[in-house]
């Protein structure tokens, strides 16, 4: 379970931290998320993401992350970021945030500009679930990173809480 839930990890992340040209449709994306499960023979049998809010309320598109993902991504859309992993008739995982498309800025160095993903969705993803040795070096740093932002951010929202932060500085700990 804990080797599948880190697979997932990856493919969240791949799409977390994927930068991509303008034309860019979600079909194009769809496998980043999906490669780490694809290399262990497993797969999972939805749409990675899918566009919300444009009638304030989610699954809508036209945008989405899938192999139906026809629509080029456009700054300012907001899509979920759901990689998951199914066994039947035991369990199930998903990491799921949303992300917002970001207008394209040309990498240091490079030279054409880039779209890329900000991740709006600040909850802590549970460590006790990631096989730390299964994840990269930049995987580790996103993940310890994003934990950062969600400590900092949802930490400064909670003054007086002094459970609640105690258990949000111990969820959000460096792997």
């Amino acid at each position: 379970m804990k080797q599948r839930a880190t697979l997932v990890l990856k493919g969240h992340i791949a799409i977390a931290t994927s930068r991509f040209p303008k034309g860019t449709r979600g079909i194009d994306l769809d496998p980043f998320a999906r490669r780490a499960l694809w290399q262990h023979g497993l797969d999972y049998d939805h749409g990675t993401g899918h566009g919300v809010g444009s009638y304030l309320s989610v699954h809508e598109g036209p945008q989405s992350i899938s192999r139906a993902g026809m629509v080029a991504l456009e700054p300012g859309m907001i899509c979920s970021n759901e990689p998951g992993y199914y066994k039947t008739g035991a369990y199930g995982i998903r990491i799921e945030a949303l992300v917002l498309v970001t207008e394209p800025e040309a990498p240091e160095g490079g030279e054409r500009p880039m779209m890329g993903f900000e991740t709006l969705t600040l909850v802590p993803i549970d460590r006790r679930l990631v096989a730390k040795e299964l994840l990269s070096k930049d995987e580790r740093d996103w993940l310890n990173a994003y934990h950062a932002r969600v400590r900092a951010v949802i930490g400064a929202e909670l003054s007086g809480e002094d459970d609640v932060l105690t258990w949000l500085h111990a969820a959000t700990q460096p792997v």
